[in-house]
């Protein structure tokens, strides 16, 4: 009798040697549960610490070796990691609330990135996300972007959908993304919506989710009342920190933009995520919704 052989993916991009394990920082979204997927796929054995309040509990991350991690005990990161042989690390996934100071449990690894994160809180989300990813280096691990494991989870340049942008949707996009490296500067968020050649509002703390909603209650009201079409456009912040929270579109996404009235979507290719991109793809053609890979820095 013999023993049937596991099938597992093709190598990872990223090289791994004999003895190395990756950790995943699991936030919200589906981003950490594929890149779980394609680790245990390719016959890693991830260890996963999923962000209370944040990471889905019943999903396949809970089929790893995993803990769970409080926000504000996420200085026990470090020596979480070790315990578990961790070499690599991805932060995968959403966090939308920030921890109660008040309740942070302080240690030897967070007293010394603390100056370093209280001076980068003042930069905003990507500055605190540099010092983290620093500070874990410093530790010895090595940080790694979900793209390095999931290579096809990057979005093409180029029309993904069978419809494609009209005329004036492309004055849209170029408005959207205009301001949306605008507030990419300022560290303040990674998309914007343009209706009519207009921008009419901009991604904060809340998330794009949240900015759709707003979008879709602003329709019937002053200004937007009766206007048609308009599109989204998120990309990356200028100098951002590409091992963590890159712009993300999926199914949701294309949901959220359809039922804000949106006429499509347009992202920065190479350096935005796409999830279950079959799946987005194919809402997207059955909703009539424009998805569009945008040349990095705009066209020309």
């Amino acid at each position: 009798m013999t023993t049937p052989t596991i099938r597992t993916e093709p190598s990872l991009p990223i090289r791994l040697s004999p003895g190395d394990r990756v950790g995943i920082v699991a936030g919200s979204g589906k981003l950490p549960i594929n890149v779980a997927e394609r680790l245990v796929a390719a016959g890693h054995s991830p260890f996963v610490a999923l962000v209370e309040g944040e990471a889905d509990r019943n999903s396949f991350l809970t089929s790893c070796e995993h803990e769970f991690l409080a926000l504000e005990n996420f200085a026990a990161l470090v020596p979480v990691m070790r315990r578990h042989n961790v070499t690599h690390i991805v932060l995968a996934g959403g966090v939308d609330r920030r921890p109660n100071w008040r309740a942070v449990r302080p240690n030897l690894a967070l007293l010394r990135i603390l100056p370093r994160a209280i001076a980068a809180l003042a930069r905003g989300d990507d500055g605190l996300l540099r010092i983290l990813v620093r500070g874990l280096e410093d530790y010895g691990f090595k940080v790694v972007g979900a793209h390095e494991i999931l290579p096809d989870i990057l979005s093409p340049q180029g029309l993904m959908t069978r419809i494609a942008p009209q005329k004036g949707d492309w004055r849209d996009l170029d408005a959207a993304l205009e301001a949306a490296l605008a507030i990419g500067k300022l560290d303040i968020g990674q998309g914007a919506v343009s209706i009519g050649g207009r921008v009419v509002a901009l991604e904060g703390i809340e998330g794009t989710d949240c900015l759709l909603a707003r979008v879709a209650d602003m329709r019937d009201h002053g200004r937007l009342a009766g206007k048609k079409r308009g599109v989204l456009v998120k990309c990356s912040k200028p100098g951002q920190e590409k091992r963590a929270d890159l712009p993300t579109i999926g199914p949701k996404t294309v949901e959220g933009a359809h039922a804000a009235g949106l006429a499509g979507i347009g992202v920065e290719a190479g350096s935005s995520l796409i999830l279950d991109f079959g799946p987005m793809v194919a809402r997207a053609d059955q909703l009539g919704l424009f998805v569009v890979g945008l040349p990095p820095g705009g066209r020309e």
